[in-house]
């Protein structure tokens, strides 16, 4: 992004994490400071409901569009995220939206898929023709297992496998 920044002629690359998104371990937001990205709705102590607002008032067509963390976020800890990994969680999670579904994640954990579904929505994922759904989009995108989440969807489930002291250590 620094090289497309610099020819592009940008003073700065901005993300937008928000005020809601600093209670949790996330290694792009430690990323993020470290490459000097700016953080605009942050630093103006924006939550995301706040910003579901100004962009409703704005008309934004977007302003109740799930949330929709970096495809690295989906990448079990200690697996080297690829663009090949990337392209699977898209090409999963553009299934999955196909489906139907507006708020899940794919969870990529090597030979096996960990998908999540909210709570709402997991009556039309529990069906034995979904299921047999499930297993034929993941199976053809290489997993050998293919696993729903039955806690549902969650932000940061992938936290849950890391020391207490690492994720303490993490905040900002």
């Amino acid at each position: 992004m620094e090289r497309l920044r610099l020819s592009r002629g940008f003073d700065s690359v901005a993300y937008g994490v928000n005020l809601d998104d600093q209670g949790d371990f996330r290694p792009g937001q430690q990323a993020a400071r470290q490459h000097g990205v700016a953080a605009p709705l942050l630093e103006a102590g924006l939550s995301k409901a706040e910003i579901r607002e100004l962009a409703h008032a704005a008309g934004l067509r977007v302003w109740d569009k799930p949330a929709s963390a970096c495809l690295s976020s989906r990448v079990e800890y200690g697996r080297a995220v690829t663009p090949q990994i990337l392209a699977v969680i898209e090409q999963g999670e553009d299934a999955l939206r196909a489906l139907g579904f507006r708020q899940f994640r794919v969870r990529h954990h090597g030979e096996i898929v960990r998908v999540e579904i909210a709570s709402s929505e997991m009556p039309g994922a529990l069906t034995p023709a979904m299921a047999a759904e499930f297993t034929r989009v993941f199976k053809a995108l290489g997993f050998k297992y293919v696993t729903l989440d039955l806690e549902g969807f969650r932000s940061g489930s992938m936290n849950a496998v890391l020391p207490l002291g690492a994720l303490r250590s993490a905040r900002p």
